[in-house]
This record gives structure tokens, C-alpha cells and sequence, in this order.
């Protein structure tokens, strides 16, 4: 016999482009285990709901707010300003730090007590009840253990709560290991009512809490509303912190506006006071001196004289004032320029220009103090209000140097004129000027009093209405359906991870898998040709090749029958067929049975021989009788004749069972009487099968190699170990067995992305027997 592979037919093999896996052979690895996915979906759905009902939801609570630009008009200062495209945007950006301040969040926290939080418990966890709790938690003074330790509060008659099991009285100071507390009832409290969870948090953590959940943004690039939002699990308390915020955010405007008008009030009440006394002090003199010295009446003369210097002395005084609040406004104009000055008062200076100049600089200063709090000195709007304050400063020490001399000029002629119309009084009597002199100071301390009550009610009625520029657009208000969690979002994640896992579970099973799961693993393993391919079946009968039976795993059969035509040597001769396998289990016996019954089924002379001496199968599946067999005719005890049997119900099929079971099977396979049995069998028979051993475990079936014609190995899906396909690769190319091929057993239905088809003959075959149970048979398995 040849020991080469020269086959007349090459058994077809299916090959996949390298490295282009199928997807829909993907997929269908998957649905095989459908019901696994359905029921991960299920429990992941259960889960998610679960999950659901235990989140506490949270609200989006938001409000509008405009910021308002009281400068309008056509003046030089809004012009340039108008030309700054980016001034706007940069103010209202100052704006959002503002309200999204540190400062002005901790004032809220601490006007509404959001540091202490109130609880209810519920079936699905704790539940924030905000001012729908009957108590009130006053924290005088705490210790760490406050803030560590949830507080059950619990009513215990009207007058007294339990605190974490010990009763305290109500609306009183009470000392407890959580320091000094006070708790107030909101209304009557009732024995047995629902205890509350009382939580407390430093003012730090409230306030930085509150700060990330709140968001201040423009509602669009040109505009100067602000769209506040807040994220809170409660919508009446996210509802009364946006108001209390936009509340704190406009007094806090309105405090920083009056600071120039406070500063202006205080300034004429301190002079109201001084001017107020000089004048009591003139009226007391003058009723004094016409009292000593009994003046009644001053002529006409000295009437015009009186007339002529007062209005002389008036000038003079409101001189000497402009010249006192010039130097007022130098003195401020130079002070150092990080340290800002009170606003001097400018109220009797008749320049509208060096008014507009300290109007303009106060303005300056307010706004650069106003952005130094959000910003750094390194800002360019900074540095910009910097420079026009120091450009301002230059002007108005420029007017100022003029007003100056001008009124030194006038208050030198105004002396002058003085000094003449002293030396034309003194002619009068002394008592007529005397009296004079004290008149006139009356009427100019006099007409000075009702100037500054005057001008303290303007600046009053100023100061009275200063108002925000902001105005809310769109008061608070929180959506019907909670933002998180988001049912839709939390059942999708639970629904990819029902679907992950059970893919990675088969994907991990797949990765750690040592046995033979895919047609690619022995064709990346192995150059032996695989001949064919058997699924595996629930039938449980060890003979399927029936006349008139149809099945999947039949026809399978006969294609193997038809591919065996291809390769014989001599269409005439006589074939001889071993079938073996790396372990036991993988199906030789099965397979060899049933296609020896099906060559016999074509009026193909057959026998079957049981070679396996060791764990003999056959003979018992079968029901024969193994009193003499192959081990008898090895130690020449029966002669050919007396070991055959016929197989009931295949007239051509016959059978030579193992016989009792040797000591020695290996010493028995390698007598001369081995070749002999095989050259009386091919005179008779048609086809030899033979069911060797596994040749993983013994080396019975190398001993058998040399008297057949080809061999078909077994590999069994999920049950051959991967580390054989080796052996098998090194047998083939070492030519130990002749024209060695391959045969895939138990192949699973759909596993089209392993083996390169799917089994999937629809109605056109049907199993003849569907028995309940999946268990296959014993000779199946083996």
C-alpha cells in the first residue's frame, strides 16, 4: 500500500478571508442563547426600575433676570462706549460672577437655614420635605458630631421631641452631645407622628453645594438677560433660593450705588450742625447789642451801606466756600490712586465742567472697586478704567489750577471793595456800624443754613430712590417631570449592560474555551482535509441509517458515503476504513456504525469491525452476543466464519465484535493474524470499517494503520481539546495513517460563523423521532 496522499478528489474545505469575520455569523453565535438575553433584559429591566425608584428625582428650577443700562443718550461718554463692542459682554459677564459669588450664595444659605436639610422617610429611601417639616432646627453652637450623624427627630407630645432616643424640650436652648441647639415647632406636634431626619452641613459645604448646582449664562451673544438655573430635589426651595439670590444680588447693587450719596449727606449734615450753631451764636449778639445799647432803627444811609456790603460779604463767602471745596477736590484729585477717597461735595461750585470731572471720576473709581472684586489688577478693562481715572485726575487738575486763580482774583478785588466800604461805614456812628457787623454775619450764616437744608433734601430725595438695575423677567419656576434621573437614559444603560453581559460571559467562555469550538481553529491548526461535517441531534437511537428514515444527520451520512467513492484507489478493489480520535467521546463508534449501515442500504457488501479491545461499545448498543470476536481469531481459538454476525435488518451488514477483552490488545494487534483478517475480509466484503481505539490514549490504531486504505479522524465540537489538533497536523505529515481526513462531529444548528454553512434544511428534512430529553446516548457521546 502507498503512503502517499495522492488522492483522486480533494475534500472540499471552506475558507474565510483573513481577518474578515462575518457579522451576521456573529450575530448568529449570539441568538443561539436568545433566551439568556431575554432573561438578562428582564432582570436589567427589573434592575433599572429599581434603581429608579430609589433615586431621589431632581427638579430644574430657573428664572430670567435683565440687567438694565440706565446711560442711554448721545453724551461723549456713552459714544465711546458704543464703540466698545466688548464692554457690554464684559459687564454682563462681571454680573454672573456676581450673582455666582461665594458672598452673596453664603447670605442666602444663611437667611433660608439651607445648611440644616429635613428628611422623611419613605419605601424608597430618604425624601427632602424643605417647609412641609413641622420642626425647625436652630444650630447655636455645634460640634464635629452634628455634621457626621443624621438627627432623629420624633414628636413625643407637644412640649418635647426625641433627639437619637433622648427627649428634649421645644422652642427652648437645649445642650446635646451635637452642641447647642434649639428646635422650634412650625405647628402643633402630635404624639406618634412621623419622625423627621434632621441633616446639618457646614455653611461652607451648603454654599459650595449650591454653587455647582447653580448656572448663570446669557440667553444669547448680544443680549443682557441672564438665565439662571438651579438643580434641586425640591422645587419650592430651589424657587425660594433664586428669589432670595436675585433679592441679596439687587441690595447689594443698590448699597454699592448710594455709597456717593451717603457720603454727600453725611458731608452737609456735619456742616447743617456747624452752620446751625454759628447762626444761633450771630442771633443771640444781635439781640444782645440792641439790648445794651437800645437800637431801634439805622438810617437811610447806612441802610444803603448795609446793602452794598452784604451782597459784597455774600460774594465774598460764597468765594471763600467754592475756594475750600476746590481745595476739597484737589486734595481728592491728589490722593494716592489705590487708596479711594470720599466724594467731595461740589454743590456750590458753579463749573459745570469741574462738576461733570468729579461726577465722572467718582463714577470711574465706583466702577473700577466694582470689577477689582471679580478680577485681577491684570484685567484690560481694569487697566483701561485705570488710565481714564488717571486722565481724568489730569483734567481736573488742569480746571482746578484755573478755577483757583480766578477766584484768588475775585476774592482779592472783593477785599478790597471791603476794605473801602469799611473805611466809608466808619464814618457812621459806632453803634450803627457795630451793629451792622453783626447783621450781616447774621444774614450770612442765615442764608448759608437754607442753602444746605435745601441741598440735603435733594441729595435725600436722590438716595431714596436709587433702585437695582436689574429687573426679573420671568419669576422662579421648576419643570413638571424631574431632569435626573432620566427614565429613558437609566433603562437604556440597564438594557446595554443586559446585553453586555451576557455577550461578555459568552465572549469570556469563548476566550477561555480549550476545546474545538469553530471550523477555523482546526484549519488554522491543521493542513488535514476535513471530509465532512455532522451536527448533532436529539435522537436517540444509535442507528439513524434506516430504510425510509429520514433526517439531517442522514443525509449528512450518505454524503459521506458518496465521498469515500473519491477516495479509493482501484474503483474495483475492496475499502478498508478506520475510524479513531484523539480521547474517547468524540463519536467514532456512532459514525462508524451508521455508515457502514448506510454503505449496506446500497447493496454494499459491509462489516464492522469492533477493534477498540480495551472499552468495546458496539457489541452492547447493539444487543449481540460477543462470546468469540477479534480476540479469538488474533489467537487463532475461531476461525473468520464463527466471529461474523449479521446485524438484524441490514441483509448486507454484518459485524465482528471484539471478542473477551485482552491483556495484551497491542501485542495482539501486532501478530501476523491481524494482516490475515484483513485479506479474508477484503475478498468478501466490499467496505471494511473499522472502530479503532483513540490514539491519544494507546497506540492501538497505529498498529491497524497499515492495513487500511484511508482514515477518518474524529473532532468533536466543544469536547476535542485544542492541544490535539497538533498531533493530528504531525500525523498528517508524517504520513503515520493513509489518506487521513478529518470529520467535524456534534456541530451545533446555526453554527454557520464556525464551520463556513449553516445547517439549516427548514422542512425539507425531519427528525423522525423528537424525544423530550436532550440527553444523547452513550455511543453517541463516545
Amino acid at each position: 500500500m502507498s503512503n502517499q496522499n495522492n488522492y483522486a478528489y480533494a475534500p472540499y474545505q471552506v475558507y474565510e478571508a483573513e481577518n474578515s469575520p462575518n457579522l451576521r455569523a456573529v450575530l448568529m453565535r449570539y441568538a443561539r442563547h436568545w433566551k439568556w438575553f431575554l432573561f438578562s433584559l428582564a432582570l436589567a429591566g427589573a434592575g433599572a426600575y429599581v434603581y429608579f425608584m430609589y433615586q431621589t428625582p431632581i427638579y430644574k428650577v430657573q428664572t430670567s433676570l435683565l440687567i438694565k443700562d440706565d446711560k442711554k443718550g448721545l453724551s461723549e461718554d456713552n459714544i465711546l462706549k458704543e464703540m466698545d463692542i466688548f464692554a457690554p459682554k464684559k459687564v454682563v459677564e462681571n454680573e454672573m460672577e456676581i450673582l455666582k459669588s461665594y458672598a452673596l450664595m453664603s447670605k442666602v444659605v444663611g437667611e433660608l437655614g439651607l445648611d440644616v436639610q429635613y428628611f422623611r422617610n419613605t419605601n424608597f429611601g430618604k425624601r427632602e420635605i424643605y417647609d412641609a417639616s413641622p420642626i425647625r432646627l436652630i444650630v447655636e453652637r455645634s460640634t464635629p458630631l452634628l455634621y457626621e450623624t443624621p438627627l432623629d427627630i420624633t414628636a413625643t407630645g407637644s412640649k418635647a421631641v426625641r433627639i437619637n432616643d433622648k427627649i428634649y424640650p421645644v422652642n427652648q436652648s437645649i445642650q446635646t452631645p451635637y452642641g447647642r441647639l434649639r428646635v422650634f415647632a412650625s405647628r402643633p406636634l402630635k404624639i406618634g407622628s412621623e419622625p423627621i431626619v434632621v441633616q446639618a452641613l457646614p455653611r461652607q459645604v451648603a454654599v459650595d453645594s449650591y454653587l455647582k448646582r447653580l448656572t448663570v449664562e446669557t440667553t444669547s451673544k448680544a443680549s443682557t438677560v441672564l438665565q439662571m438655573n438651579l438643580e434641586e430635589a425640591v422645587p419650592r426651595k430651589g424657587e425660594a433660593v433664586l428669589n432670595k439670590l436675585i433679592s441679596e444680588y439687587n441690595q447689594a447693587a443698590v448699597v454699592d450705588k448710594n455709597i456717593v450719596a451717603s457720603n454727600t449727606l453725611s458731608f452737609i449734615e456735619e456742616r447743617l450742625r456747624l452752620i446751625a450753631g454759628e447762626l444761633s451764636t450771630v442771633e443771640k449778639g444781635v439781640e444782645q447789642f440792641k439790648s445794651s445799647e437800645g437800637i431801634t432803627d439805622l438810617s437811610s444811609q447806612a441802610q444803603v451801606f448795609l446793602a452794598t456790603v452784604k451782597q459784597n460779604d455774600d460774594q465774598l463767602n460764597q468765594t471763600n466756600i467754592q475756594l475750600g471745596m476746590i481745595e476739597d477736590v484737589e486734595r481728592y484729585v491728589n490722593s494716592r490712586t489705590n487708596e479711594r477717597g470720599v466724594a467731595p461735595a461740589t454743590l456750590s461750585v458753579s463749573d459745570p465742567i469741574l462738576v461733570g470731572l468729579v461726577g465722572k471720576l467718582s463714577e470711574l473709581e465706583l466702577q473700577r472697586d466694582q470689577l477689582s472684586r471679580t478680577t485681577t489688577a491684570s484685567n484690560p478693562i481694569l487697566q483701561t478704567l485705570e488710565s481714564q481715572i488717571k486722565a481724568t485726575k489730569t483734567s481736573l487738575s488742569e480746571n482746578i489750577t484755573n478755577m483757583k486763580q480766578t477766584l484768588v482774583g475775585t476774592r482779592q478785588k472783593m477785599r478790597e471793595t471791603n476794605r473801602q466800604l469799611e473805611g466809608q461805614i466808619r464814618t457812621i456812628p459806632r453803634k450803627e456800624r457795630a451793629l451792622v457787623n453783626i447783621t450781616r454775619q447774621q444774614s450770612i450764616k442765615n442764608n448759608l443754613y437754607t442753602y444746605l437744608l435745601e441741598k440735603r433734601e435733594e441729595t435725600a430725595l436722590s438716595y431714596a430712590s436709587t433702585v437695582a438695575d436689574s429687573r426679573t423677567i420671568d419669576p422662579p419656576r421648576s419643570d413638571n417631570k424631574p431632569i435626573k434621573p432620566v427614565k429613558a437614559t437609566i433603562f437604556l444603560l440597564f438594557g446595554l449592560i443586559g446585553l453586555m453581559f451576557p455577550i461578555g460571559v459568552i465572549a469570556a467562555r469563548d476566550a477561555l474555551n480549550d476545546r474545538v469550538s469553530r471550523r477555523s481553529d482546526i484549519e488554522d491548526a491543521s493542513q488535514v482535509p476535513i471530509l465532512g461535517e455532522i451536527m448533532a441531534s436529539r435522537n436517540m437511537d444509535p442507528l439513524v441509517m434506516v430504510s425510509g428514515k429520514r433526517s439531517v444527520i442522514a443525509e449528512q451520512i450518505r454524503t459521506l458515503r458518496t465521498n469515500l467513492q473519491f477516495l479509493r484507489s482501484n474503483p474495483t478493489d475492496s475499502q478498508v476504513v478506520m475510524f479513531t480520535s484523539s480521547i474517547s467521546g468524540e463519536g467514532k463508534s456512532f459514525l462508524s456504525l451508521n455508515l457502514g449501515a448506510s454503505l449496506a442500504l446500497v447493496d454494499r457488501t459491509t462489516v464492522i469491525l469492533e477493534m477498540d479491545l480495551r472499552k468495546p461499545k458496539l457489541h452492547s448498543v447493539l444487543g449481540m452476543s460477543n462470546a468469540l470476536g477479534i480476540s479469538n481469531y488474533l489467537i487463532q481459538e475461531a476461525t473468520l466464519d464463527e466471529v461474523l454476525q449479521p446485524i438484524p435488518g441490514f441483509p448486507n451488514y454484518h459485524i465482528i465484535t471484539c471478542g473477551p477483552i485482552p491483556p495484551n490488545p497491542a501485542e495482539l494487534l501486532s501478530s501476523p493474524q491481524l494482516e490475515k483478517l484483513f485479506m479474508e475480509l477484503r475478498q468478501r466484503f466490499a467496505y471494511v470499517i473499522v472502530d479503532s481505539p483513540p490514539i491519544g490514549l494507546v497506540t492501538d490504531a497505529q498498529l491497524i494503520a497499515p492495513h487500511v486504505d484511508a482514515t477518518m479522524f474524529m473532532v468533536r465540537h466543544d469536547h476535542t481539546p485544542k492541544a490535539y489538533l497538533r498531533m493530528i497536523d504531525n500525523l498528517y505529515k508524517e504520513h503515520r495513517f493513509q489518506r487521513l481526513n478529518l470529520i467535524l462531529n456534534g456541530v451545533g444548528s446555526g453554527e454557520s460563523y464556525q464551520y463556513g454553512y449553516s445547517y439549516n434544511y427548514g422542512g425539507y428534512y425531519e427528525e423522525d423521532n423528537k424525544p423530550a430529553k436532550t440527553t444523547i446516548r452513550k455511543l453517541k457521546q463516545s
